[in-house]
């Protein structure tokens, strides 16, 4: 099964550590939405400058003439998300790969988000994307290397699939997950707005 060598997914590779405050230091969260099928060399071009961000990579396995070829593909296809300031986001737009760039505005719970996406990829399950969330029970994950991760139930024929939320941009990542590893979340005590 031929493998096409690994692209980066981030920058640096510390992003999601949280012990670097010079990094998150006068930089915020931008969603480049890129042309069609520009997220890795737009991700190879901000490496190369040392503009920290992210792209959600996941393997895709194909049939090809009769052989199995694995790639990794965008999570999210279309969506890069840059942690940048102001004079960094102008290199992305530079790069002539992006369609338009969207601000995020409540910074915390697209750090939150993301990270609980990288988490969700470094277990090495298989991922599905998932286009339209719908609504489900809150839940938190309680045993396993996923623990603490916090997301929704959705029903599957296969079983139940435990989703995973970027909610600015309305899309997420699923994985296959067994019931006695959950435990339910009041939905009024998680959303300090509603309280």
């Amino acid at each position: 099964m031929p493998f096409l060598p690994p692209e980066p997914n981030s920058y640096p590779e510390t992003l999601f550590d949280g012990d670097d405050a010079e990094l998150r230091e006068d930089r915020r969260w931008w969603v480049l939405h890129t042309k069609p099928r520009q997220e890795k060399s737009l991700a190879r071009q901000l490496l190369q400058s040392q503009v920290p961000f992210y792209l959600p990579l996941i393997e895709r396995r194909s049939l090809i003439r009769g052989r199995v070829m694995k790639a990794l593909v965008p999570l999210f296809p279309g969506y890069l998300f840059l942690l940048a300031k102001r004079e960094e986001r102008v290199t992305a737009l530079a790069t002539n790969r992006v369609v338009h760039t969207l601000e995020v505005v409540d910074q915390g719970t697209l750090w939150d988000d993301l990270t609980q996406v990288d988490r969700l990829i470094g277990t090495g399950a298989p991922i599905t994307p998932e286009e339209r969330l719908e609504p489900g029970s809150l839940v938190e994950i309680t045993s396993g290397p996923l623990t603490g991760l916090k997301g929704r139930i959705l029903r599957a024929a296969n079983g139940r699939r435990f989703v995973v939320q970027v909610n600015f941009i309305q899309r997420g990542a699923s994985v296959l997950i067994d019931d006695f590893n959950l435990t339910a979340i009041d939905e009024a005590l998680a959303d300090p707005v509603k309280n």
